[in-house]
């Protein structure tokens, strides 16, 4: 096997830490032929979709992706920015706020951010944190809950690039933090803001992305995690249980998935005389289109159709200071005794010894 070349090694040189920002992924740009490479890459990890590959292949190459791509592209061109994928823009000012926020508490820190689906890829953001210099790593998904089709593909995609690397960087990596006092923070946040601007609604109603049931029964602490967030941020904002409602979203295949629904949900409400909801998704910090088409869209369509008559969509974390800063103390814990206040000093010492030649030369 061939391994890939790494950076000049130099002596003396002091360990630099990068930090991989790892988000879900979306298409180049919302076309057929683009949602077709984007879903055959998603839809071909086996986290994703735990069937056979002998029986799913056949299936995802010979129906899904002849007739879905169409259909999610013009979903898709529906939330489509002049800047390009939300969720794309948006996990690149959390990637400057978070380099900026680990800088201003002092660490000499290189952030890169990679999408576990198409492009850049997890690979291209660990070459080039390689090529920058960085011999130690930490993994950061931008998934509050750990789920084995989520988190845990992220830490395969890592390892298949290590599989070629010659010099492995050190790596750490986050797991989960969907109980951290200052993502709940942040997420309270969020709420009151939206409350003082629109009023409150009857109902909080906090929707995540589905998985199938069984993943549940054979260890995936998803469900629990979700339900965890639901309560903290229940008690944050000093509501009742009855008044906040959890949902899952985005269902896929006729399998059971994690209940209830999240649209059924919503008509219901609706039918049994809820006016008002507000509906937030905790579980992605970054607005996509499960959350700009599919809860904005859809689902209120649903609730509205159904006799609700007012329908609140409350914005994902995307780069709210609070946000931003609860995401620099996450990493800030997992790099601890990496040593980047000392890549700092040096950094320092290095400029003020150009900037003493400079003046030198100029005497």
């Amino acid at each position: 096997m061939t391994y890939r070349p790494e950076p000049p090694h130099r002596h003396g040189d002091v360990d630099r830490v990068g930090v991989l920002l790892v988000n879900l992924g979306t298409p180049s740009e919302p076309t057929p032929s683009a949602l077709r490479r984007y879903l055959a890459e998603f839809l071909s990890d086996p986290r994703v979709v735990e069937i056979p590959r002998i029986l799913w292949l056949p299936i995802l190459y010979g129906i899904v992706l002849s007739a879905r791509p169409a259909k999610s592209a013009a979903k898709y061109a529906t939330i489509w920015t002049p800047e390009g994928s939300p969720l794309a823009v948006w996990s690149d000012r959390q990637a400057v706020g978070l380099s900026q926020a680990l800088r201003a508490r002092g660490h000499q820190v290189q952030v890169r951010v990679a999408m576990r689906y198409g492009e850049p890829s997890v690979a291209r953001g660990l070459d080039a944190l390689r090529a920058e210099g960085a011999t130690r790593v930490l993994v950061l998904p931008l998934y509050p809950q750990y789920a084995s089709a989520t988190t845990g593909s992220v830490s395969d995609a890592v390892m298949k690039w290590s599989a070629g690397a010659r010099r492995l960087p050190e790596f750490r990596f986050v797991n989960e933090y969907h109980d951290d006092p200052g993502y709940i923070g942040a997420l309270a946040e969020r709420v009151r803001a939206h409350w003082h601007a629109h009023g409150r609604g009857e109902r909080l109603l906090l929707s995540f992305h589905g998985v199938p049931h069984r993943t549940l029964v054979l260890g995936d602490p998803y469900h629990c995690q979700c339900h965890k967030t639901a309560r903290l941020l229940r008690e944050r904002l000093g509501l009742e249980p009855e008044h906040v409602v959890v949902t899952f979203q985005s269902r896929f295949g006729n399998a059971k998935w994690l209940e209830p629904y999240t649209e059924p949900t919503l008509r219901r409400l609706a039918a049994e005389g809820l006016r008002r909801v507000d509906v937030m998704c905790p579980g992605f910090v970054s607005d996509c289109l499960e959350t700009l088409e599919e809860i904005n869209e859809e689902a209120r369509e649903a609730f509205l159709s159904c006799g609700g008559e007012r329908f609140e969509y409350i914005e994902c974390l995307n780069d709210q200071p609070a946000w931003i800063d609860a995401l620099a103390a996450v990493a800030e814990r997992h790099i601890a005794g990496w040593n980047t206040r000392a890549q700092t000093d040096l950094a320092q010492a290095s400029a003020t010894r150009e900037r003493a030649t400079a003046l030198g030369a100029t005497i």
